[in-house]
């Protein structure tokens, strides 16, 4: 924390989503916290000496790590051992918090490692979670992801995307996954999967089908294509009272989500709410770190939490498990 009170952070990683998303959104918040550094793995003058030079610094108390997602787990270890409030996306889970949980208590506070692109946070998903007590109970659920990945789409080409187990599956998967619990309230227990390798212009695979069931006994499909000629993302729960779906749009030029909530007289109430998830997540990461500055026993924020992440990527690995196993049920691992 510098004299101004203002927490310092350092973004590492200079890629696609770091430019376009991470440092502009950092810059709106800049009344909360201060962008010190951007490490670059490009600029061979930072480096691993970069790297030791934040982890040394005590005005940054925490990093934003934005890198590939082979990479990106042991790095944000490295820097959590080191003391830094760490924020990224998820990928590796199991081992990874396991290392995390045996650190040792040699800070006056536990650092905080949450979860970016985190759709936890996303208003949409917030205020269909509190329409859910409104159609009664639920009778089945939907999630139709038919994607938009093909040769015009700046992460096409990713490379580390196209060099492990389970591909733009995996890597866009978490976050519908993650859409999908914040919205039902109730964890994925059991899937039954069937993956296919259709466009050979991406990593296999690029389409699952996969059913599921809730702890709570309801159950709902998955359907997801990489690419396809009719993009679409929607969210939908049918209750005995009511439905409540959530699609992706655009409205008055903005991109975001589309609410719609169906009663159970058939009347149906519409509300667009635009994308705003990174600036939601950051702010809150920023209050966490400031008050477990404060309190070392502080918590981060719930939906921030690391934890989370790992169950979104079981319920996908669950999934490519059970297409390995020619559709076989697989319970999905909890945390």
């Amino acid at each position: 924390m510098a004299g101004d009170g203002l927490p310092r952070i350092a973004v590492v990683g200079a890629g696609i989503f770091a430019r376009t998303q991470y440092i502009p959104r950092l810059r709106e918040i800049a009344h909360l916290v201060l962008l010190k550094t951007i490490w670059s793995r490009t600029k061979p003058r930072w480096g691993d000496a970069g790297l030791e030079e934040i982890m040394g610094d005590a005005s940054i108390s925490a990093v934003a790590v934005v890198l590939a997602g082979q990479v990106q787990v042991d790095l944000s270890l490295k820097m959590l051992k080191a003391g830094k409030h760490v924020i990224q996306a998820t990928m590796e889970a199991e081992t990874a918090l396991s290392v995390y949980n045996s650190f040792p208590n040699q800070f006056p506070y536990k650092p905080i490692w949450a979860l970016a692109e985190n759709y936890r946070f996303e208003p949409a998903f917030v205020e269909s979670r509190k329409l859910m007590s409104d159609i009664g109970d639920m009778m089945n659920i939907q999630v139709i992801v038919e994607g938009s990945m093909n040769s015009s789409n700046p992460y096409f080409n990713s490379s580390w995307r196209r060099n492990f187990v389970g591909g733009f599956i995996l890597d866009m998967g978490v976050h519908f996954i993650a859409g999908l619990r914040m919205m039902v309230g109730s964890e994925i227990a059991t899937v039954s999967s069937i993956s296919r390798h259709v466009d050979k212009a991406l990593p296999p695979p690029d389409n699952i089908c996969s059913l599921f069931q809730l702890e709570n006994g309801c159950a709902g499909v998955f359907v997801f294509a990489v690419n396809s000629r009719t993009p679409k993302i929607l969210w939908r729960v049918d209750g005995t009272r009511g439905t409540v779906q959530i699609e992706r749009g655009i409205a008055s030029g903005k991109h975001g989500y589309q609410v719609l909530f169906t009663n159970e007289n058939g009347q149906c109430q519409t509300t667009f709410y635009p994308f705003c998830g990174v600036n939601e997540e950051l702010k809150a990461f920023v209050h966490d770190i400031v008050q477990a500055n404060k309190d070392g026993d502080h918590k981060a924020e719930p939906r921030s939490s690391y934890v989370e992440g790992a169950r979104d990527v079981a319920v996908l690995e669950a999934m490519l498990e059970s297409s390995a196993k020619q559709g076989t049920m697989v319970q999905v691992k909890k945390f």
